[in-house]
């Protein structure tokens, strides 16, 4: 529902040495841990800002969590850890009542 967060679970316990992680979102890389080069990036800022200060990304076990969610956020996420890949498709709604 629009305003919760959602969160992405890489299924990972750990990142290990050497792993890349990335996330996109309609193929546009949103976030990324890099263990070799020491590096954890969040491109909040891509797509119009849409994920502007809403990702919030998992150190230990690459998981993604958007919050605040909004009905832009409707679409296909990609984990990809190294070599494989894992797709997710999220879709937010607007829930009102009717009285």
């Amino acid at each position: 529902m629009e305003g919760d967060p959602v969160s992405l679970n890489s299924d990972l316990t750990e990142v290990k040495d050497k792993d890349v992680i990335q996330w996109t979102f309609e193929n546009t890389l949103i976030a990324e841990i890099n263990v070799t080069a020491n590096r954890i990036t969040v491109y909040d800022d891509v797509l119009d800002g849409r994920f502007r200060d809403r990702l919030k990304l998992d150190n230990q076990t690459g998981s993604l969590t958007i919050t605040n969610t909004t009905t832009e956020h409707t679409g296909e996420y990609k984990l990809q850890i190294n070599r494989v890949s894992k797709n997710f498709s999220l879709t937010v709604f607007v829930f009102s009542l009717c009285v």
